[in-house]
């Protein structure tokens, strides 16, 4: 086993795993033996996904995680997930398969430069996209996802002034649909940057028939092209509802899996980026394997904690999101 040292330098255990073990059966074993539950992202490899209890996009993972009568939470996705799943569940413990699975949206937004951005604006609510650091969640009023953004601005007052960040293409996206006037802060996603409105385009022509559906992290020059913007969820939901049968996907490419489960019969294309590599894959999601998350569940380790003074600010700007969608249906 390895040390706490040793794990918290390379973000997860390694240690040796006899490759005849059944990794689905020994993972099934160790949630009943210790009473935890898997919290996996739709960007997480098809094996996480497999063996998870619940797969989900940001807003659905943070109600699993605030009502989950677990033990022990694996959050299976990147740090500020499993930041926000202890900041819901103080007194369980929070587990990530590798602790430096991070996220360039997030680091994005260093909270000491938030901080100073937001004095200049002492007048404004400030709204941030969950896709942060719990510091940066500490320093806001509402939290909000990617499947609730647009009503929880419509939700306030039309002479309410905000700020909105750390996401600049979702906040142009949510004050285009809601007609208001956010200052936006300018941060952004590295996978939802890439895609190329140029190869997309051709991608079109070559199948015709094929919707267009995007992510609004996504720049607008994507967005101008989409047959459906949405959410993780949104997507997954268009795709199955609709008759066509085939769909380009601009958004990280770990959702086809559960697009392909559940829609045996469609063809489902991953939107290409503007050079060669394959930069819709993110690569702190895809830090996390079936190999790190047994371990992590073996070990009980790398766990993740949050400051006691953080999670009292930060549970405030969380939980009133939830209440807000919970109002509203989401």
């Amino acid at each position: 086993m390895n040390t706490f040292e040793e794990i918290n330098i390379k973000g997860f255990a390694d240690e040796y795993i006899d490759p005849t073990l059944d990794l689905f059966d020994e993972i099934e074993k160790l949630k009943k033996q210790k009473n935890a539950v898997i919290l996996a992202h739709y960007y997480q490899e098809g094996d996480i996904q497999d063996v998870a209890d619940y797969i989900g996009d940001s807003l659905g993972l943070s109600q699993q995680a605030a009502k989950t009568d677990a033990d022990i939470i694996v959050f299976a996705g990147v740090h500020f997930m499993a930041e926000t799943a202890k900041i819901l569940s103080p007194d369980k413990k929070v587990l990530l398969p590798d602790s430096k699975a991070g996220c360039s949206l997030a680091d994005s937004c260093p909270p000491h430069l938030f901080k100073k951005f937001k004095e200049n604006y002492p007048d404004h609510l400030v709204i941030t996209y969950v896709n942060c650091t719990a510091e940066l969640k500490a320093l806001s009023d509402i939290v909000c996802t990617s499947s609730n953004a647009v009503q929880i601005v419509e939700s306030l007052p039309k002479d309410q002034k905000i700020i909105f960040g750390p996401d600049k293409n979702l906040g142009r996206y949510v004050a285009e649909k809601t007609g208001r006037d956010l200052v936006l802060w300018n941060g952004a996603c590295m996978v939802h940057e890439i895609f190329s409105r140029e190869k997309i385009t051709k991608l079109k022509e070559r199948h015709p028939g094929a919707k267009l559906l995007a992510h609004p992290e996504c720049e607008e020059s994507i967005l101008e092209l989409a047959d459906y913007i949405g959410s993780t969820t949104g997507i997954l939901k268009y795709a199955s509802k609709h008759d066509d049968k085939e769909f380009i996907v601009a958004t990280e490419s770990g959702i086809l899996h559960q697009m392909l489960k559940e829609n045996p019969d469609k063809v489902f294309i991953p939107a290409p980026p503007n050079n060669s590599c394959a930069c819709n894959d993110c690569p702190h999601m895809k830090r996390n394997t079936l190999e790190k998350l047994y371990l992590c569940l073996k070990n009980e380790s790398p766990e993740i904690t949050v400051p006691a003074d953080i999670i009292e600010r930060a549970v405030k700007p969380i939980e009133r999101m939830l209440e807000i969608s919970e109002q509203l249906g989401l």
